[in-house]
């Protein structure tokens, strides 16, 4: 099993896949035009559940400083180009995909 996360910044979408398998595709929001989300390759570094602050439920780290995949305390955020350059997802949807991907995943941003 090979998971991966594809970030798709123009569409707000992240997909789940295994090999070249899509599993499942999640609504986001990306960073906003001065602080815009990064391109690139990244790995997921760490977990954090209920981190505080704006990160709603679970925060993933990524490979590159200060980003993650994160949830929300502003769900009508989701879907737009609000964040300082992170992921933001809802919260039951960076639960069910933390509980699904391990650290080291690959991330695919673009």
């Amino acid at each position: 099993m090979a998971l991966w996360i594809d970030i798709n910044k123009k569409r707000h979408q992240l997909t789940l896949y295994d090999g070249n398998q899509k599993i499942k595709s999640y609504s986001i929001a990306i960073g906003k035009m001065l602080t815009p989300t990064p391109p690139g390759n990244f790995q997921i570094i760490n977990k954090a559940p209920n981190p505080g602050g704006p990160f709603g439920a679970m925060w993933m780290g990524l490979s590159k400083p200060h980003y993650g995949i994160h949830g929300t305390n502003d769900p009508s955020s989701i879907g737009k180009d609000v964040s300082h350059g992170c992921v933001r997802m809802n919260n039951w949807d960076v639960l069910e995909l933390s509980a699904r991907v391990p650290i080291g995943t690959n991330v695919y941003i673009h």
